[in-house]
């Protein structure tokens, strides 16, 4: 076995921030062009405070005007950085390693889950820092990472308990290890906490299935407040300042070439302001009262309680900003895995929690029959009748739905993640994306299981669904495609990401409009050309973390992945093979 190398393959004190201890100072980059307020503008100038969050956007900056020093000059076309709604980090283990015999979407699971029972909070980050570190190379600066790998094998919580399942990081070593990886690698991570109760309607967790679970709603309820009070404590020493970003709606230009930002909202939009639900940045009502004691922002609300195992008490954020709060790197929201997961009666309890919520929604058909069997709904009438449809609920791949739940998703301004990669690759079929934003709602994308990590091939896979399901070309125009890649998974997330307006992220990649793929393209059309290969610098929080296909403190990402196949036993080079459990590596141990 390949050993892993040794500076960065235990997992530690996971309570302490990886690689962000702090400020780093205030930076400032020269886009030789950029996309700003729907346009590719020359000479587009990038200033940033000690937080990342953007300063200063001016536009017709000639090189010749910039100071001598201080400032990094980017070439090619800039973008804002790529936001992934929707990722399964260890998925991506299974690439090029399920396809020998054909099979369904249900025997591809199977595969899955050998992979998921191998994972410990040691080998999780290793893993998620390869996929993360790939993923900013392929122009996502952002993630939602839909996690469900709680417990250890069997469903025992970790902690310094009985049973093997010991660990020093405690009950929430997986969800640290997540939050170790993102820091590690500097991707911004919105972390999905998923609610997983049930194996099918009506079912028991399998025993694969078992160390995902929580027992009841009111055992994930508690064990998702305490994971908040746990990310508060560790991220308590980085503090993002009270900076609030601007609705994307609210911009215009000064005379002067300045992009101005629009006056700040302190509670969101009402349909009479905004006639398109869809657009409505903001998810949830905001309060400014002060707030005693621990809390973290997941979302527009936070979380607060007592310590683990008590009730949690859920309030509307306060304090400093939502978009403050989430500026910094790791982040918390919530998840219910499908209808399969969490029984109906159980959904409700979701409205309970503030921020983001994502679910799995009708995926394969039959998810579908088994739902309507059950309840007589479709998974989306089940949320409706759950009272959880709204402007903060993403549906993920949304693939088989009816004229009804269409309008429903889209009236009640969701955001609709399409994952155009995995739907492919799993033949789960295309999704009727464009209808559903003519019905209201914000599409976004997400890479799922990894089929690829590329933001272009996402962005250029949902148009091409579209065409091969219409039999017509220009579905979506170029700039509704970067719409979906950029502001569309931030809305998902409710992150200040996705465009460059003061206030928000300086997030972005670099592409060369001139490489053999993209050679010749117009503008913006660039994105319909292009694919990874042709991203050459990625910056998060004004940081440059990929230059040229390398991430710049860890490296070579290829030898990621060799630290990540060994720490799961797994040989690269051979077949597939399922093992037993004595041959899956200690889930107490560091790999080796």
């Amino acid at each position: 076995m390949t050993a892993a190398r040794p500076e960065t393959s235990a997992l530690g004190d996971a309570s302490a921030p990886a690689r962000e201890p702090g400020p780093v100072g205030a930076s400032a980059f020269w886009c030789e062009r950029a996309w700003v307020d729907g346009a590719v503008r020359d000479g587009v100038l990038l200033r940033t405070d000690d937080a990342g969050l953007l300063t200063e956007v001016r536009v017709g900056v000639t090189a010749a005007e910039l100071p001598a020093d201080g400032v990094q000059q980017l070439s090619g076309i800039v973008f804002p950085g790529g936001v992934n709604a929707h990722s399964h980090a260890f998925h991506r283990m299974l690439r090029g390693r399920t396809h020998a015999d054909g099979g369904t979407f249900w025997t591809w699971r199977e595969v899955m889950y050998d992979v998921a029972r191998r994972l410990t909070p040691e080998s999780c980050r290793v893993v998620a820092r390869a996929v993360f570190a790939e993923m900013l190379a392929g122009g996502w600066t952002s993630v939602g990472e839909f996690h469900y790998v709680h417990h250890a094998p069997g469903g025992e919580p970790y902690g310094r308990g009985a049973g093997g399942s010991e660990h020093a990081a405690g009950t929430h070593a997986m969800e640290l290890a997540l939050a170790a990886a993102a820091e590690d690698v500097g991707i911004r991570m919105r972390l999905l906490d998923t609610c997983y109760l049930t194996g099918a309607i009506g079912e028991e967790l399998s025993e694969e299935q078992a160390r995902f679970g929580d027992g009841d709603i009111d055992g994930y309820l508690r064990r998702h407040a305490d994971l908040a009070r746990t990310l508060e404590a560790r991220d308590s020493s980085v503090r993002a300042p009270s900076v609030r970003a601007p609705s994307p709606r609210g911009t215009g230009r000064r005379s002067d070439g300045r992009v101005s930002a629009g006056v700040p909202r302190t509670t969101g939009p009402s349909l009479a302001d905004e006639p398109n639900p869809a657009e409505r940045p903001d998810a949830g009502e905001r309060s400014e009262a002060p707030v005693h004691g621990a809390v973290f922002r997941a979302g527009n609300r936070c979380v607060t309680g007592e310590g683990e195992g008590e009730t949690a008490a859920v309030e509307p954020a306060a304090g400093a900003p939502a978009e403050a709060a989430s500026a910094r790197l790791v982040t918390l929201g919530a998840a219910i895995h499908s209808v399969r997961a969490v029984p109906a009666a159980d959904i409700a309890r979701f409205q309970e929690l503030g921020g983001p919520v994502h679910i799995h929604v009708s995926e394969q058909p039959a998810e579908n029959d088994a739902c309507l069997a059950s309840y007589g709904r479709t998974p989306t009438g089940v949320l409706e009748d759950a009272g959880v449809l709204g402007p903060a609920l993403s549906p993920v791949h949304a693939t088989h739905l009816t004229e009804a739940d269409i309008a429903a998703l889209g009236a009640a301004g969701t955001t609709i993640v399409m994952c155009p990669s995995t739907e492919a690759d799993l033949a789960d079929g295309i999704g009727p994306a464009l209808d559903l934003a003519h019905a209201g709602a914000t599409i976004a994308l997400g890479s799922d299981q990894h089929v690829v990590l590329d933001a272009l091939r996402e962005l250029q896979g949902l148009e091409a669904g579209e065409r091969l399901r219409s039999g017509q070309r220009g579905r979506f125009t170029p700039t509704q495609l970067i719409e979906a890649m950029t502001t569309g998974g931030a809305r998902s997330l409710d992150l200040p990401a996705g465009s460059f307006e003061v206030g928000r992220v300086c997030d972005l990649f670099a592409v060369d409009p001139a490489s053999p793929r993209t050679y010749g393209s117009v503008g913006e059309q660039v994105v319909l050309a292009g694919s990874s290969a042709d991203v050459h610098t990625v910056v998060t929080a004004g940081r440059v973390r990929v230059r040229d296909g390398r991430h710049t403190t860890l490296g070579d990402i290829g030898a990621l992945y060799r630290d990540a196949y060994a720490a799961l036993g797994l040989d690269a080079s051979a077949a597939h093979t399922r093992q037993t459990a004595a041959e899956v590596p200690d889930a107490t141990e560091s790999p080796s």
